[in-house]
């Protein structure tokens, strides 16, 4: 939570409850964002908040909803903790958005809950990722190659290397664009100005006579 947000939030944990107060229990929703009387226009107080950042129209903003996000939150979360965390997460959004909420498109409880119903959504969908697990075989390096793997690799490519220098150079060329820059053959043509036809073949011949080399020098 940023500064301000957090001075609300810690002046609303520490006001005591009046002797002889009777509790009431908390609804998910309030019913209305003018529950608390006149004195207390939370829209107006959200305006303060979007317009002037007023930490104290925020506090009876929080003071007032905090609660009933929270146990919002109870209904669906999967302890304590993690309903004080999004209600925290949502009032913290309350507060950056508050430039947001349109008395004209609804109310203050229905802007804020929506709020709510979204963080709650966002937090099911974090849990459901599947987490980074370390030992995943996908996800370790190759194996190094053996010495004489290696060698013999190192040796097939010498040996390829060697039977493309003896292509004509058209037919080079086409192998290189082919199966090196992975061009498809109607771009070669294009870029070539050459029939496709006349790519094709060229490519077929080229390996044609890739074959023949390496299969003499075995």
């Amino acid at each position: 939570m940023g500064v301000d947000i957090a001075i609300a939030y810690v002046d609303h944990k520490s006001v005591p409850s009046k002797p002889g107060a009777r509790t009431r229990t908390m609804t998910s929703e309030p019913p209305t964002n003018r529950a608390q009387g006149p004195d207390l226009d939370l829209e107006t107080a959200l305006a303060a908040v979007a317009t002037k950042r007023d930490v104290a129209a925020f506090e009876k903003v929080f003071r007032f909803y905090g609660p009933r996000v929270r146990a919002f939150m109870m209904k669906r979360a999967a302890d304590h903790a993690e309903a004080e965390e999004l209600m925290q997460e949502t009032m913290t959004k309350v507060w950056k958005q508050a430039a947001l909420f349109d008395p004209e498109k609804g109310t203050a409880s229905g802007w804020i809950f929506t709020i709510a119903r979204n963080v709650r959504i966002d937090a099911v969908r974090k849990t459901r990722r599947p987490e980074y697990d370390p030992n995943d075989p996908a996800l370790s390096p190759a194996p190094e190659i053996a010495a004489d793997d290696a060698l013999e690799l190192n040796q097939n490519a010498e040996r390829l290397n060697a039977a493309m220098t003896k292509l004509p150079p058209e037919q080079l060329e086409l192998l290189q664009l082919s199966f090196f820059e992975d061009i498809p053959h109607g771009q070669i043509a294009e870029r070539l100005s050459l029939p496709l036809g006349t790519v094709k073949s060229r490519i077929r011949l080229a390996f044609a006579k890739l074959r023949d080399t390496l299969g003499d020098e075995q």
